[in-house]
């Protein structure tokens, strides 16, 4: 077997976004994409691109053994009914949504931690951008509380995202304790309605104890780069590091996929999808005979 046969079920503008991601990505295949509604544009895209589609939604995946591994760009409400019975088919899921049902998984922090498990968990777009810099504090220091404020254009937030809201700040900010280090952590989302829309922007405060600014700063730098190499509009825009507390500010443009680039909230959940998946498809690869 050269590539794992992959599903993605929610064909809206995240699926599609990361379903263009996922053709560049040779150990995957997509084989099919997965909704509820028929006349879905998500479909058709998909249609175009040569490949299955469904609107039959989860019962779909549920009846191709042939794919190994899932991409749920759904709902938190929908995933924590999906999950169990991909699981009990022997599908491999990267969660997309907030519903935390399986480990939290950072590509920067802990990619390989869990990648046998039946369920990761991607945390939520402020969590893949804020965690990898908290962690960089907290390798340095320990960090005593972490607050993270992430803007997003107002034009970014679909319908998805404004339900998911709640979950969100909740999901975010125990992913800033259990992946990023922090003791203690809050997270604020910011939808601003601007025109024309704004790049995302995420701002975070770890306190600390007699912080070592150059340590920590070349820590941040170190972590920026990492994160760069599969989001490649992400800047660091500034780097606190003498005094608590530490304040760091990073901005993320999308790639521009089929998102705009306003986008990077979205962008950057499915870039991480991407090299989540990927690191799972090439361990399933390396066992297959």
């Amino acid at each position: 077997m050269s590539a794992v046969k992959a599903a993605i079920i929610g064909p809206g503008n995240i699926g599609t976004d990361l379903l263009m991601k996922l053709k560049r990505i040779p150990v995957i295949e997509v084989a099919l994409v997965a909704g509820i509604y028929a006349d879905s544009p998500g479909l058709a895209r998909a249609v175009a691109m040569g490949i299955d589609t469904s609107a039959d939604g989860l019962a779909a995946i549920l009846a191709r053994a042939d794919i190994e591994l899932v991409f749920d760009a759904t709902s938190a409400a929908a995933h924590r009914i999906a999950a169990p019975l991909l699981a009990s088919a022997g599908k491999q899921v990267v969660d997309l949504t907030p519903a935390a049902v399986g480990p939290y998984v950072v590509p920067t922090v802990n990619l390989t931690d869990h990648i046998t498990r039946d369920n990761v968990n991607l945390v939520s777009c402020g969590g893949q951008a804020a965690i990898p810099f908290v962690h960089a504090v907290a390798r340095v220091c320990e960090v005593g509380y972490a607050e993270i404020v992430a803007t997003i254009a107002s034009a970014g937030a679909g319908p998805g995202t404004r339900q998911n809201i709640d979950e969100f700040t909740e999901t975010t900010a125990h992913g800033v304790r259990v992946v990023g280090g922090a003791k203690e952590a809050k997270a604020i989302i910011i939808l601003n309605p601007a025109q024309p829309p704004i790049l995302m922007r995420v701002t975070i405060f770890a306190e600390v104890d007699d912080p070592d600014g150059e340590e920590i700063r070349r820590s941040v730098e170190s972590m920026a780069h990492e994160l760069k190499e599969y989001v490649p509009g992400v800047t660091l825009v500034h780097c606190e590091a003498e005094r608590s507390p530490v304040t760091i500010m990073v901005q993320i443009e999308g790639r521009g996929d089929f998102l705009p680039k306003y986008a990077g909230n979205l962008d950057i959940m499915t870039a991480a999808a991407t090299k989540v998946g990927s690191a799972i498809a090439e361990h399933m690869l390396a066992g297959s005979p």
